[in-house]
């Protein structure tokens, strides 16, 4: 949780730094401690002119942010009145949404990592496709073996009772 609340302080930041893009300031001159006391009653975005400064919709307060803590203490303002960087954003909306946000980005990537993860074990053969693959060279190897031995036998057989078949019994007594 604490690093959710990190990383939703780090788009609270972005989003000052967006409006800044888009001409809204967001910072005015250094303002010294205890400065954001005099925007009280005032407006919210004159408050968060100043980063350092911590707007609290519910009692229009502008206080000094609280650097100690990460979010500030429900005793200064409820998260859900509480504004920084950005009037239209509060803390307690901000929070669930980078958790939901944060949530989808790591299943995401478990799950392009089981993907790719897959993707290679199918790419290298398995050790039972080799173990097949081996078994079936030997049984192919063993079958020509007993073939061959078969063959030697009915041709021992076919020349003991004469039925072999040479090419021609005269042949080795010709002249060419």
């Amino acid at each position: 949780m604490g690093t959710c609340l990190r990383a939703s302080l780090l788009l609270l930041l972005l989003l000052a730094l967006e409006n800044a893009a888009w001409g809204q300031p967001t910072t005015s001159a250094p303002a010294k401690q205890g400065s954001c006391d005099q925007y009280t009653n005032k407006t919210c975005q004159e408050c968060l002119k100043n980063v350092t400064c911590l707007w609290c919709t519910s009692n229009k307060k502008c206080i000094d942010y609280p650097v100690r803590n990460i979010l500030p203490p429900s005793s200064l303002c409820a998260l859900s009145s509480a504004r920084w960087g950005v009037c239209g954003v509060n803390f307690e909306a901000l929070i669930i949404t980078m958790s939901v946000v944060g949530g989808g980005i790591i299943i995401a990537l478990c799950v392009c990592c089981c993907c790719c993860c897959r993707k290679k074990k199918s790419k290298k053969p398995d050790k039972d496709e080799e173990k097949a693959a081996r078994e079936k060279e030997q049984r192919r190897v063993k079958q020509e073996e007993r073939r061959a031995e078969m063959k030697s036998r009915h041709d021992e057989i076919r020349k003991k009772y004469g039925l072999f078949k040479e090419e021609n019994p005269y042949a080795k007594f010709e002249n060419n």
